[in-house]
């Protein structure tokens, strides 16, 4: 055995020992800066695709709002070109479609007919033999949108609520088309590109999604949206 005064006359001896002490230990390993960069990459990649995946999922439903806005207004003036009455308003729908003619049908389809007085009265979100319910029935009677003229279910929106119109709702006077359970966000963005960007003023207003959305009736949302909040959105026709 090599003695310490051995040892410390010999470095190289000295350093031969100290390598063979921790030679039997484990060696610790941690990540390397490029590692670690590497992960910091994969990182922000994966959450820069989750972020364009819902933008363009929303810019998918916006367009689909837009879309279906168009197309309502365009149906109706269809309509109203055709038959020179409102659908739902139609005081003659009973005995314009064969539907509500043929005997079939029981005798509530005498309730099919509309006033015409040129308004859609009855709440935006329908009640069956109500002009706004009616107006749906009138449309698919009419072959303007698919469907059954016995059927008053209203068409449902890229956010899952309901699109229904009538006269007024608000502020708003004359028709109207109302989109029910909009994201916050993007009932700013059509506020945005449609009118003024408030929800209590000008040609597009919105209420929150407890309100009844009755004319004459000032928005509670105030005057600015809240990304969090769903919004009931109004829009003249």
């Amino acid at each position: 055995m090599l003695s310490t005064d051995t040892l410390v006359k010999s470095p190289r001896l000295h350093r031969q020992a100290c390598s063979t002490k921790t030679s039997g230990m484990t060696k610790q390993n941690g990540f390397t800066l490029a590692e670690v960069a590497m992960v910091l990459a994969i990182v922000g990649l994966l959450t820069g695709g989750v972020m364009k995946g819902h933008e363009m999922i929303s810019n998918a439903k916006l367009k689909r709002i837009e879309k279906d806005y168009t197309h309502v207004g365009a149906a109706i003036s269809s309509y109203l070109d055709r038959y020179r009455q409102l659908p739902g308003d139609d005081a003659s729908a009973s005995t314009r479609f064969s539907i509500y003619t043929d005997g079939i049908n029981d005798p509530a389809d005498l309730e099919i007919n509309g006033g015409g007085d040129g308004k859609i009265d009855g709440d935006w979100i329908a009640e069956e033999y109500t002009e706004s319910s009616n107006l749906w029935k009138h449309l698919r009677a009419a072959g303007i949108i698919a469907g059954s003229g016995d059927d008053y279910s209203q068409m449902q929106n890229a956010f899952g609520g309901m699109i229904g119109v009538r006269d007024g709702s608000l502020l708003l006077p004359g028709r109207v088309v109302i989109f029910g359970q909009i994201e916050g966000t993007i009932a700013r963005i059509i506020e945005g590109r449609l009118d003024d960007g408030s929800p209590s003023t000008g040609s597009t207003q919105s209420d929150v999604t407890e309100a009844s959305m009755n004319n004459n009736v000032v928005s509670s949302a105030g005057n600015s949206y809240d990304d969090s909040s769903r919004y009931h959105l109004a829009i003249s026709l």
